[in-house]
């Protein structure tokens, strides 16, 4: 699958791919080609602004969002499977849930998810407000229910005052779905400007040589067709395996991607591209976690995706310009939560 080109990103990329595989990478035409398919993740104050995020759910996302008494065990919180500390995964194949219950899934980034079409390796949620429910209420999670959070939310008074704060038209504050709401504002500012890419993008020498090589490998070899956009992916649906499918070790039959929300046949084995943000910092990778060296992977992406044996030095020019895309991350203080009252849900047993 082919992503759709602009006419100036065409023109440039077929006189440049001939002249790059002869002679050096003209380094001022690659910055020019490069923002025909990419854009730079903005600062958080200006996405606030741009976006009118309000800063009083931010702040209540932000109690909520390191919240265990969201999941009925009170011990799972969203942090727990989406860590602000480490690159917004939890970096294990498959997140350990409610009873230590395995997870069918590796644990996407929260960090810039915000720029995603969709959430969810399938895209079953819309945005971050319905992603947001979807582990809350799943028994292999968190095992909780909409009335469970309610009735913990309004046991502590601390809680209901926040929510009135953050939501004074509504009667009710303390609902469930403006939970969600909250948790959403609060992942909204969770993003990571300052890549050494993005200053690449604004004029800056940032790249080394084996970085810019990586990067025309990444445009030229195809990578970019689902690999684009601020969030380097996150926008489109592709197959797992294009070209090649990987084994059963990478790609699990009974694991059959989107079509399990749509139940269309020519969605089987489709999946959300995974953003390339950050990805240094998230291993291990693909859907199933099964694949921890991020060369590995470029390798497996060659094959599967571009019907394409890279060479070694394509690759590790490549995983170099990966790295590339890790931006300055969040700085969040960990809230002091609000003690439990007397009529406050007790735990259930993991």
């Amino acid at each position: 699958m082919k992503a759709r080109l602009s006419t100036v990103a065409l023109s440039l990329m077929c006189g440049f791919s001939a002249q790059s595989m002869a002679s050096e990478v003209d380094t001022a035409q690659l910055r020019e080609l490069s923002r025909q398919f990419f854009q730079p993740i903005p600062q958080v104050e200006v996405l606030v602004q741009e976006r009118q995020v309000d800063p009083t759910k931010v702040e209540l996302g932000r109690w909520l969002f390191f919240e265990p008494r969201l999941s009925a065990s009170h011990i799972i919180s969203c942090n727990t499977c989406h860590s602000v500390g480490t690159g917004g995964a939890d970096n294990i194949p498959v997140s350990i849930g409610h009873g230590w219950q395995k997870g069918p899934r590796n644990s996407p980034t929260v960090l810039n998810a915000v720029f995603n079409a969709a959430q969810f390796w399938d895209g079953r949620a819309a945005d971050l407000a319905e992603q947001a429910k979807g582990p809350i209420q799943a028994s292999v999670e968190m095992n909780a229910t909409p009335e469970h959070v309610e009735v913990t939310l309004r046991s502590i008074p601390e809680y209901v005052e926040l929510f009135a704060k953050a939501f004074p038209q509504d009667q009710e504050p303390v609902s469930f779905d403006n939970m969600a709401t909250a948790i959403e504002a609060f992942e909204a500012t969770l993003i990571t400007p300052n890549a050494r890419f993005d200053e690449f993008l604004a004029g800056k020498d940032t790249l080394s040589v084996t970085e810019i090589a990586g990067l025309n490998n990444f445009i030229n070899k195809g990578c970019v067709a689902c690999h684009s956009g601020i969030n380097f992916g996150g926008q489109g649906y592709f197959p797992f395996g294009v070209v090649k499918r990987p084994g059963a070790d990478i790609l699990p039959v009974e694991d059959r991607g989107r079509f399990m929300v749509t139940n269309t046949a020519s969605d089987e084995y489709v999946f959300r591209a995974g953003p390339l943000r950050n990805i240094a910092l998230t291993a291990p990778y693909f859907h199933s976690g099964e694949v921890w060296d991020l060369e590995e992977a470029v390798a497996i992406m060659g094959t599967s995706q571009l019907g394409t044996e890279l060479t070694d030095d394509e690759v590790k020019s490549i995983t170099a310009f990966l790295h590339t895309l890790t931006g300055d991350q969040p700085e969040v203080v960990y809230p002091t939560l609000p003690a439990s009252t007397k009529d406050t849900p007790r735990p259930s047993p993991m």
